[in-house]
């Protein structure tokens, strides 16, 4: 298959709905050599911040002068975005050369789209002999496709409600299942909150005698007067690291931040050093696209718009011609909680005009309710798929009050073109509510994430 071949093969596997179970993909993958035997992983888990501690981890590792793989989903228009290693994506021909062995292992097996583009990651990893790959759970954690793998350390951002349908309906259920990635003898680093998930993780960490490192507990991070930031480390003899900055945009990146340095010095008791100057110069370089992204376009004469200007993310004050756009894909309620933060550090200075499209499986009416109050105007569209929400559904959610200041408006090129139109110089335009959203704005913004070799 050539890469268009491969791509259109994948994308019909889309139709064959999800399937957790680990026994199918053990199978698989011992049918290609059990790749993952010939390599040294991550794992990470969490219900957010999972992509955020990878890219940090990535980004710190590649500046201390190792080679790291990195596997991540969902991706935001290319799915060659899922596969790279350290900062370059898969190759198109290499992504068809490696789609067509797993096609053709398969002698006509079913398999899910999520269990190939795993092992996809787990052949290109180790054709490149990586010295670490990172590996972020798709879903739950338990029977997710990527915990036939054992890893140096695994890690647990966070536990809050998401995909209630297939990780049970309380947060302690949910716990149980990004637990699950747990290994008898293999340390934990986790960032949890004191409650149930808390407890949860604890119990098992016991039962499987791994060493637990805990946020608040093991290490800590504060924030000094200057909004840099300092990490306190596990070890208790260890010199406090003062003056940190992430590249990231948000509070809650400093406790992702956190998790990740934690993850490092549990990896640098297995052999993996890393010096502070990549820390310091890593942390600062973390770029994680749709995740809190400021972007600043000059408008054109044609009513489009130009290439980015670097701008200050915080800035309020611009020149006429300039719009301000923060594109996140915050679609449960603690990812609405962080965006609604952030916003409410703009609504102090600025208008805010909110595109909202979401998947029907998603608590749309309590992010809507969280977030109206801060903006002035509300467009709601569709995201492109089956599960997208219908805006007047949406609409039919929430509150007389949020719905005098709400539309309907598609398709989504449609709501951002009115969005720019309604916002002034001072004005921001937030696009939130799903990945697959903030995938489709920034692809009409800025073009794809990976390039078109």
């Amino acid at each position: 298959m050539n890469y268009e071949q491969a791509w259109h093969y994948l994308d019909d596997l889309q139709f064959f709905k999800i399937k957790l179970g680990l026994d199918s993909m053990a199978r698989f993958l011992d049918g290609v050599g059990n790749p993952q035997a010939g390599l040294r992983f991550v794992h990470v888990a969490g219900t957010n911040g999972k992509g955020s501690v990878a890219m940090d981890l990535l980004t710190i590792l590649a500046r201390a002068g190792y080679r790291v793989g990195l596997y991540t989903s969902p991706h935001l228009s290319s799915v060659r975005e899922r596969f790279r290693i350290n900062e370059e994506f898969i190759s198109k021909p290499e992504f068809a050369a490696h789609a067509s062995r797993i096609h053709d292992s398969l002698a006509g097996q079913q398999i899910t789209y999520f269990e190939f583009t795993t092992a996809l990651a787990l052949l290109w990893f180790v054709e490149h002999q990586v010295d670490l790959a990172i590996l972020e759970v798709g879903m739950g954690g338990r029977l997710d496709a990527t915990n036939v793998i054992r890893p140096l350390v695994s890690v647990i951002t966070n536990v809050s409600m998401d995909h209630e349908a297939y990780l049970g309906n309380t947060l302690g259920q949910v716990a149980m299942e990004k637990a699950g990635i747990i290994k008898f003898g293999v340390p934990v680093v986790a960032g949890v909150a004191n409650d149930v998930s808390r407890t949860v993780v604890e119990r098992t960490c016991r039962l499987r005698g791994a060493v637990l490192y805990l946020l608040g507990r093991d290490f800590t991070v504060n924030v000094d007067a200057g909004n840099a930031w300092n990490y306190q480390p596990l070890r208790r003899t260890g010199q406090e690291v003062a003056g940190l900055r992430c590249g990231l945009v948000g509070a809650h990146q400093q406790a992702n931040a956190a998790v990740a340095l934690a993850t490092l010095e549990v990896l640098e008791q297995q052999g993996l050093t890393v010096p502070e100057t990549a820390i310091r110069q890593g942390l600062a370089a973390v770029r994680w696209p749709a995740r809190l992204e400021y972007i600043f376009l000059e408008a054109d004469d044609s009513g489009g718009f130009g290439l980015p200007v670097a701008c200050p993310s915080g800035t309020g004050l611009v020149s006429p011609g300039l719009r301000r756009f923060l594109i996140d894909g915050a679609h449960n309620p603690a990812g609405v909680e962080s965006l609604a933060l952030t916003l409410e550090k703009e609504h102090q200075t600025n208008g805010i005009i909110l595109v909202w499209g979401s998947m029907v499986d998603k608590d749309a009416a309590s992010g809507l309710a969280r977030l109206s109050p801060l903006c002035r105007e509300l467009l709601l569209t569709r995201v492109a798929g089956e599960r997208a929400a219908e805006p007047s559904a949406l609409m039919e959610s929430m509150s007389p009050a949020m719905r005098s200041k709400a539309r309907c408006v598609v398709p989504v090129a449609e709501a951002l073109r009115q969005a720019v139109e309604l916002a002034g110089p001072h004005d921001l335009v937030c696009i939130a509510g799903s990945l697959y959203l903030a995938g489709e704005v920034r692809q009409q913004l800025l073009g794809g994430v990976v390039g078109d070799d």
